[in-house]
């Protein structure tokens, strides 16, 4: 029966439907004979006479044209519901119904012995229940939770029922603390494994595995549709990783109203325990297959080491932190000149992750507190990923921008040198290619200086000399190596338009978009934050040839008019109907479509699966000294124009940077002299 029922929901949809048609009036005829021989009935006529032969036929087109009518085949793989059983069961009464009003008027011309109302009784009972028994058992195999949950007691209506999808291992951990729990807050009716070898229909305390991949989606889709009583979707720890239709399936959630979130460890509370249960960010509206992470590889590069990452309570800072805790780093210090996102960070890492973890509450262009705490910290690698990044605010406070962008990376790059860091890795942006912002630009100068010091590194281990900042020069240490990495937008990040476009949503839009034709490059937090480390392990490794930028494979641009589109029927709204979009005007220094490279650089392809070296002019040390200088001179006099140039002239050849210091005025030729 088994093998019958797998085999069958296998099939395609209309194939299937044809099947289960002719199942059911199968079921019928079996019915019919089975109501005569329990009643004992001693029919007048042959059964298998033309005549009999004949009512055979009569009672499959009845009971064919009624299921029909009734709706039988429209949800004939979602009968567990009590819905669909009471249609069932209408279905089989009307059917029954019929037949008998059928034999009385046959019976009013042509006496039949044998026929009375017991029979009639007795195959009304049997149909019904050997139409539905198939259905039942069919969803006792595939979602055997629903019943718990259908069950649901009166007293019980503030413990949500939940499923939880993820690997067996953790499966164990979540119903086992659910269980214990004082209050308890949730109950999980059911387990979607991860594993494509786990047995379907094996239970773990109790609770069955009622779905294994890759038939994720389409089980939850019958659950869904199933029963009204599901609150909760529980994600499995890495499961964004795992699973190949993740962002499917919180669609489908989302869409039946159903709440999704993602567990992420264990809080000690007392002598007991608590579940941490993260909010599902809406970055997995892109609904494309995730990067496999190399676990093994960048476990042993982060394992037992000192991490520092500065911009540590941003969006990508904090998803680093939290990763570099997870892959055994010895010790993680966060720099960041945000009180309240540093408070935010801490409630976030698990408690027996703590003690590992020290934040610091500084601005990364503080030159001398930054060489305090590196030289007391010691770290064996930085990731700077402390930056400003919005285009619109940052075109008004350009200064502000050239200074944290450009000076804070030049600062904590010194101090890296000085104080001896093994290596140092620049967050960048694909703003910096072919810039036409204030934050393009400023990223662009801030690769430039990684790239110059990548090659003063290769080329000497002498000293170099400083920045023209007032200090003296720095000693730079053989060992440190500058790499900076490369990549588009992140969903869920502050001030994405993931970010936008969810507060837009809930207060009832209108969704803006500054032009229909926008696109942009898009990754997940999680995939993101491990190919940084990748590439920063690549880095480490690699012999001869080296980079200073890699690039991480962001796959096709995306439509930012499908962004909203697909994240308002993720919030259960349809798009221009229940929620409008607006269309804006691009606003100063956007641009329509972004690119990963410019036209000067070369890709090149590496052994490490979606990461990219880059091979890309590099502006000598001197050159970069005497933009710094003529930069600070241009903030003083808040010339942005100045700046602009200045900038400019960076990444062009050498006798286009002199013809454009030219033509910015003699007052910008003194400054760069």
């Amino acid at each position: 029966m088994t093998l019958y029922v797998e085999a069958v929901s296998g099939l395609r949809p209309r194939m299937r439907q044809a099947i289960i048609m002719v199942q059911d009036l199968v079921m019928v005829l079996v019915a019919v004979a089975l109501s005569l021989t329990l009643s004992q009935s001693r029919l007048s006529f042959d059964a298998f006479s033309y005549g009999g032969l004949a009512c055979w036929a009569l009672i499959v087109l009845l009971a064919h044209l009624l299921f029909r009518y009734c709706g039988l085949y429209n949800t004939v793989w979602r009968f567990a519901s009590t819905p669909d059983f009471f249609n069932i069961l209408k279905s089989c009464g009307i059917l029954t119904v019929v037949l008998y009003l059928s034999s009385l008027a046959f019976r009013s011309f042509q006496p039949v012995a044998g026929l009375n109302e017991r029979q009639f009784i007795v195959f009304f009972l049997v149909s019904f229940t050997i139409i539905s028994a198939p259905r039942l058992y069919y969803r006792f195999l595939r979602d055997g939770a629903s019943w718990r949950i259908l069950r649901r007691a009166a007293g019980d209506a503030s413990i949500k029922q939940a499923l939880f999808i993820g690997r067996l291992s953790q499966a164990d951990v979540i119903v086992r603390f659910t269980r214990t729990a004082v209050p308890a807050e949730y109950a999980i009716a059911g387990i979607m494994a991860t594993e494509a070898d786990a047995p379907l229909g094996m239970q773990i305390q109790g609770v069955p595995v009622v779905a294994v991949r890759p038939r994720l989606v389409e089980v939850l889709e019958d659950f869904v549709n199933g029963t009204a009583n599901l609150d909760l979707l529980i994600f499995g720890k890495g499961a964004e990783r795992d699973i190949e239709d993740y962002a499917e399936l919180v669609r489908v959630a989302r869409h039946s109203g159903i709440a999704v979130v993602q567990f992420s460890g264990l809080s000690e509370l007392g002598q007991g325990g608590k579940l941490v249960l993260d909010a599902v960010e809406m970055e997995t509206i892109m609904r494309r297959s995730a990067v496999t992470t190399d676990i093994g590889r960048i476990g042993a590069f982060i394992g037992g080491k000192r991490v520092l990452v500065t911009g540590g309570a941003g969006s990508i800072g904090r998803v680093l932190v939290k990763r570099a805790l997870e892959l055994g780093a010895a010790a993680v210090l966060v720099a960041d000149i945000s009180e309240f996102g540093i408070f935010q960070l801490d409630q976030l890492i698990d408690e027996n992750d703590r003690d590992r973890l020290t934040s610091r509450i500084v601005d990364v262009t503080d030159r001398r507190h930054m060489m305090r705490l590196v030289g007391d910290f010691q770290p064996s690698i930085i990731f700077h990923a402390a930056a400003l990044k919005h285009v619109p605010l940052l075109e008004e406070n350009w200064e502000a921008a050239i200074e944290t962008n450009i000076f804070g990376t030049l600062a904590c790059a010194e101090v890296a040198a000085k104080c001896g860091v093994p290596q140092f890795l620049l967050v960048s942006s694909d703003k910096a290619v072919d810039p036409s912002s204030m934050l393009g630009v400023t990223k662009r100068a801030a690769e430039q200086i990684v790239s110059s010091l990548h090659e003063t590194h290769a080329a000497s281990s002498g000293p170099y000399t400083g920045a023209a900042n007032g200090h003296d020069a720095v000693g730079r240490h053989p060992g440190t190596k500058f790499i900076a990495v490369r990549f588009g937008n992140v969903f869920g990040s502050n001030g994405s338009v993931a970010t936008i476009f969810q507060a837009q949503i809930e207060a009832g839009g209108p969704v803006t978009i500054t032009d229909r034709r926008m696109t942009r490059y898009f990754m997940t937090v999680a995939e993101a934050v491990d190919l940084v480390i990748m590439s920063a392990a690549d880095a480490q490794q690699r012999q001869g040839e080296d980079y200073a930028i890699y690039m991480l494979d962001m796959g096709k641009p995306v439509p930012i008019l499908e962004v909203a589109e697909t994240m308002i029927r993720m919030a259960g709204k349809s798009p221009h109907t229940d929620i409008p979009i607006r269309f804006t005007g691009i606003r100063p220094g956007e641009k329509l479509h972004e690119a990963l490279h410019g036209e000067d650089e070369e890709i090149v392809k590496l052994d490490t699966a979606k990461v990219f070296g880059l091979r890309t002019d590099v502006v000598k040390w001197p050159k970069i000294q005497a933009a710094l200088a003529a930069l600070q001179a241009a903030m003083r006099d808040q010339d942005k124009a100045a700046a602009l140039a200045v900038l400019a002239g960076l990444h062009q050849p050498e006798e286009d940077a002199d013809l454009a210091r030219a033509q910015a005025g003699p007052k910008t030729a003194e400054q760069t002299g």
